[in-house]
């Protein structure tokens, strides 16, 4: 079942918006729709409980902090 919501915003933002769904073809309600469904599938959240697990895991923060210090030398290599 669909929902209808009403969004506010200043005339620059909505005009971005319209040259972006226009650009693509789109209404600017499915514009808004895919961009937000993108950027909630793209974003990584955490929940409170998942974060201290993470910092109550001495193995990984020890890893994770040798890792950002090699990071900071210049001692690492991208691999595509």
């Amino acid at each position: 079942m669909t929902k209808t919501i009403t969004l506010r915003t200043d005339e620059q933002t909505y005009d971005l918006i319209k040259k972006a769904a226009d650009g693509d073809r789109r209404t600017i309600s499915n514009y808004i729709e895919i961009a937000t469904l993108s950027y909630l599938t793209t974003t990584t959240l955490v929940s409170d409980e998942e974060m201290n697990e993470i910092l109550n895991n001495k193995e990984l923060t020890k890893t994770l902090t040798a890792a950002k210090k090699e990071i900071k030398q210049g001692k690492y290599t991208i691999v595509a």
